[in-house]
């Protein structure tokens, strides 16, 4: 976490039927986002709750870098694909994104 100012807290409602699908296209990001520049905190499934909630965190510097990195992902074959997937599928309900900022001292290493 070191150096990340700001994280992209992406809030997906998904269709619980679907988990697995979407499964497989968290862990396509796994590949893809570093790739394209952001720094993959993780994606996280329901798994005991609200059935239908998952969440995607990436990290970045400054918002520029962000909009870099957006503009390298829609470059990427396999992350047209991936986004090509979720659309044919449709496992994805909704899509929110959040910017957070980072309070220096409270990230673990």
């Amino acid at each position: 976490m070191q150096g990340m100012k700001l994280t992209c807290f992406i809030r997906y409602q998904i269709d619980p039927f679907q988990r697995d699908a979407f499964k497989a296209y968290a862990e396509n990001w796994g590949r893809i986002i570093p790739r394209c520049g952001g720094r993959l905190v993780g994606y996280f499934l329901p798994h005991e709750g609200t059935n239908d909630i998952a969440w995607g965190l990436i990290g970045f510097d400054s918002l520029a870098d962000y909009e870099a990195y957006r503009a390298r992902l829609k470059a990427d074959p396999e992350g047209r694909e991936n986004f090509m997937m979720a659309q044919r599928q449709r496992f994805i309900l909704r899509e929110e994104r959040t910017f957070c900022e980072l309070v220096e001292g409270t990230c673990s290493p």
